[in-house]
């Protein structure tokens, strides 16, 4: 009879023992949620090219300001920047050649702006996808006035201001427009070779590498 008790209670002990152990196994009672990799934030820095068109009008400034009309024309040209993200504020550098058809007459004369190129810096404000920039640096152009039957053609150097917008459609490709206001200097005093200012607006398209 003493056999037997001991071994109800050495089996009650033993079960006992399993439950407890039991009871401290994790238990999986609701399956484990999916990975979801975060998605990348999105960055200005980088080396990028593009294409931009626009329009612009030009007024003859010095010598000529009276002497040739005003002009207005088209333009296509091809950029080249890199810009440098640090929190908000983004900065950098861009370059930019574009034929340009500008071209206005007055009585006798004629004159014509027929490539704009400049060297400009960029200092921006990023929202997320969405950048504001203000620019400015070196501009130059091939100007060409015809005036008595001749027409010289000079490359006059001067500056460039602007400002403008920038949207990233993608992590590569952004969409920008700006306003540019170039002051190129006179030749010298004769009125086939005085300078002039212009106004552009133009639209352009990006690609990030």
């Amino acid at each position: 009879m003493n056999a037997k008790i001991s071994l109800a209670a050495a089996l009650s002990v033993f079960a006992l023992g399993n439950a407890a152990v039991a009871a401290d196994l994790p238990r999986r009672s609701v399956a484990p949620a999916p990975y979801v990799a975060p998605a990348p934030v999105f960055t200005w820095t980088g080396l990028y090219a593009g294409v931009n068109a626009g329009y612009g009008w030009a007024t003859p400034k010095g010598a000529a300001n009276t002497a040739f009309g005003s002009m207005d024309g088209a333009s296509v040209g091809g950029t080249i920047g890199y810009n440098h993200q640090m929190g908000q504020i983004v900065v950098g550098v861009e370059a930019d050649d574009a034929w340009n058809n500008a071209r206005g007459s007055k009585t006798g004369v004629s004159s014509k702006s027929t490539n704009v190129a400049t060297a400009r810096g960029r200092v921006g404000y990023a929202m997320d996808r969405v950048l504001l920039f203000t620019t400015g640096g070196y501009a130059g152009a091939s100007v060409e006035r015809t005036i008595a039957g001749a027409s010289p053609k000079d490359w006059h150097n001067g500056y460039a201001l602007g400002a403008g917008m920038e949207y990233a459609f993608t992590s590569n490709v952004s969409a920008k427009a700006e306003y540019l206001y170039t002051d190129l200097s006179s030749k010298d005093a004769t009125a086939a070779r005085a300078g002039l200012t212009q106004n552009t607006v133009r639209m352009g398209v990006n690609y990030k590498f």
